[in-house]
């Protein structure tokens, strides 16, 4: 090898070297979407499983003894309240009316007579013509043909009343079940049963409410956030098992005096427009029910928020253009998107995509965008109060 070569040779192992000694370049910093929170004021809703009840349901009975001679109703068919159902055979009773009718014209014709013989003693006794105890006993028989007057009256009218009931009329409006007698079945008064008649509009929605939900709307009351549903009206929307909205509304109207001791719960139950008689005793539902007052809340979508074990996180552009991680607290879904109560401030500048990536420290290089929301706002309007906690929410109305 010539001198010349060999120093070729040198340099290029060298050069080899030395290019091997370098570090290899680091990895690029990472593009991420970033985006202040949604602000918006919502309500929370707490919900509730639930059956729709008959505000009234009556055990329709024969009110007196006989034949039933007509069922004027279809089973299961819509009544009117006073609308006929059965007759029960009025001939016996209209034949004791008209006895008790004749048993009052005779007692007044007794008391007229009566009248007319103490008017005369009155005037005799004036010329001495008869005693004064003649009188006296012309006097207490006016008084006795009164009784008697009294007496059959109230026996006409009590036959009166005997003759109306063999007419069975519907209690309430609402709904009639199936006939439980047919026709000339022997009914006894106040023991045979006819049929049933529930009332449909307006319809009750009972549930039972955990006795944590009502130490909360206790506090919530004496705070002023939210008024007691024992003397509010507070929103009730109702999901049928069928459907995928809340599509029917109504208003609390009844809280229970007491917890059952048992089950920890207390029963409650809203009252609920129901002029086409679609809603039926015995259906189920789930229920929302106004859970706190107005309050404001920062919106995220669901997918940039990160747990371990017992924390929920979320990435936050630091100053120094490093991401850094945020403990918050979480709260319902809201037209699509996740509230967080606590842990972000609005103008919080939120890493929306490459999640997975990232850890704390990281710089990153942000693009500004916006968060929109992705469903609908649901939620009816409702009076503007102030916070507390629940399951559910939307924005208020």
């Amino acid at each position: 090898m010539t001198r010349t070569a060999a120093a070729v040779f040198t340099f290029a192992l060298l050069a080899a070297c030395s290019k091997g000694n370098q570090a290899p370049p680091g990895p690029p910093t990472p593009h991420v979407s970033v985006a202040t929170p949604l602000v918006r004021d919502v309500v929370d809703w707490d919900e509730y499983v639930g059956k729709f009840e008959a505000p009234q349901s009556v055990n329709l009975s024969a009110r007196i003894t006989g034949v039933v001679t007509q069922v004027l109703f279809r089973n299961g068919q819509d009544v009117r309240e006073g609308q006929p159902l059965f007759v029960i055979d009025p001939r016996p009773y209209r034949a004791t009316l008209e006895q008790a009718e004749a048993q009052v014209a005779s007692a007044r014709a007794t008391l007229t007579n009566a009248k007319s013989v103490a008017a005369r003693s009155a005037d005799l006794v004036k010329v001495q013509a008869v005693s004064k105890e003649e009188l006296e006993n012309d006097q207490a028989q006016v008084r006795t043909a009164q009784a008697s007057l009294q007496a059959a009256i109230a026996n006409a009218d009590n036959a009166r009343l005997n003759l109306s009931f063999t007419t069975v009329r519907a209690p309430v409006s609402g709904r009639v079940s199936d006939k439980r007698v047919s026709l000339g079945d022997q009914v006894v008064a106040n023991s045979t049963l006819l049929t049933t008649v529930v009332s449909l509009d307006p319809i009750w929605f009972s549930f039972d409410g955990a006795e944590s939900f009502y130490l909360k709307y206790l506090r919530e009351a004496q705070q002023g956030q939210r008024g007691s549903s024992r003397s509010t009206h507070n929103p009730v929307d109702i999901q049928l098992s069928d459907e995928t909205g809340y599509n029917w509304h109504g208003q609390m109207q009844f809280v229970d005096n007491a917890l059952d001791p048992n089950t920890g719960t207390i029963r409650a139950h809203a009252v609920v427009q129901n002029p086409n008689h679609f809603l039926t005793p015995g259906m189920f539902g789930r229920a929302r029910l106004l859970g706190s007052g107005t309050y404001k809340a920062m919106l995220v979508p669901d997918e940039v928020i990160t747990a371990d074990q017992n924390r929920k996180m979320v990435f936050v552009m630091g100053q120094d253009g490093k991401v850094v991680q945020r403990t918050v607290e979480t709260g319902p879904e809201v037209q699509g998107l996740r509230a967080i109560r606590d842990g972000l401030a609005p103008t919080d500048l939120v890493v929306l995509d490459g999640i997975a990536a990232l850890q704390p420290g990281m710089p990153v290089q942000p693009t500004r965008t916006v968060i929109k929301p992705r469903a609908p706002d649901t939620s009816p309007n409702t009076p503007a109060v102030t916070v507390p906690q629940a399951s559910t929410a939307t924005t208020a109305g």
